[in-house]
């Protein structure tokens, strides 16, 4: 196991540094101008806007530019952002907590909804309720998050008042937006859970489970889930870096201050280092999360076995 971890965490180095030089070729040839975003307001003169495309090194040839930016980011220096002029690294790990506790709310909530109306869509006998729960789970993936985010706004936090809608960092701050974000997740995993568990129950060990006077509760959770699962697990790493990247829009819908409102700020002053930073943290995150959710397949199936 150890080798195949060393392996795939040597992976994550030119996978990292592919996705930061498309994301720096990217910003670099779209239309624009960072130093006139930033000096828009103040309107300094040319001598200034100079100077400052001097200061952060726009003045010189595209692969210079490059080639400073990786040397510093190689040596975890992310530069400094062109907006507020603190360091990129800074901002991003001032900003984290907010970020993770999010995504984690989202996940807990896509995994409790995914898996308890997946199973229940599989095994139930009850007419019509597997129809109502595949309808819902397709309504959760085709609602867009800031769409939902707002409808929840509405409702809960201005007509109802059960909830507060905008900032804040305590425990019912988190639910309007860790739904929002956890809905479409949660709907995914449903979808993948009913379709594994209606897989597993028709194989033969279920029903000699079942013969010989097994509860059913029991043959469900302690045999058929445990075989089911690794699928829905790995289908889990992908959504947790979808929560990570669609904090981006919720954190701006519900006023947060975490690293995805940061991204829209960075993106809207065409702020590239702060930009290039965000992306690089939330690529390694994502990376790490699908490592850890390949090493957990060893815990779930002794019977995998890792060359």
């Amino acid at each position: 196991m150890y080798r195949y971890i060393l392996r795939r965490l040597l992976i994550l180095i030119p996978l990292t540094w592919a996705i930061v030089t498309f994301t720096f070729l990217a910003l670099h040839l779209t239309p624009g101008d960072p130093i006139t975003e930033m000096v828009e307001e103040i309107q300094p003169g040319p001598e200034v806007e100079r100077m400052l495309r001097e200061y952060y090194g726009l003045d010189k040839p595209l692969y210079v530019q490059y080639y400073r930016y990786m040397t510093s980011a190689f040596r975890g220096d992310l530069g400094r952002s062109m907006k507020t002029r603190a360091p990129v690294v800074d901002e991003i790990f001032i900003r984290f907590p907010s970020t993770i506790q999010l995504a984690l709310a989202g996940m807990l909530v896509a995994i409790v909804m995914g898996l308890l109306f997946g199973i229940t869509a599989a095994v139930t006998r009850i007419p019509g309720t597997q129809f109502v729960i595949m309808v819902g789970a397709l309504l959760g993936i085709s609602m867009p998050s800031f769409w939902l985010g707002l409808m929840l706004i509405l409702f809960f936090g201005v007509r109802l008042g059960w909830f507060p809608v905008l900032g804040g960092a305590g425990p019912l701050d988190l639910v309007l937006p860790a739904f929002t974000l956890g809905l479409s997740s949660g709907a995914v995993i449903a979808r993948l859970t009913r379709s594994t568990m209606l897989e597993v129950i028709r194989q033969d060990y279920i029903r000699t489970a079942l013969s010989k006077g097994l509860r059913d509760r029991v043959v469900i959770y302690r045999h058929a889930l445990r075989n089911a699962i690794i699928p829905v697990v790995t289908v889990m790493g992908i959504q947790f870096g979808n929560l990570l990247g669609g904090t981006v829009i919720v954190e701006s819908v519900f006023a947060r201050a975490g690293v995805g409102q940061v991204a829209v700020l960075a993106i809207q002053a065409r702020d590239i280092p702060m930009v290039l930073g965000v992306v690089m943290f939330f690529a390694v995150i994502y990376i790490l999360t699908n490592l850890l959710v390949d090493i957990s397949y060893g815990f779930l199936d002794p019977r995998i076995r890792y060359e």
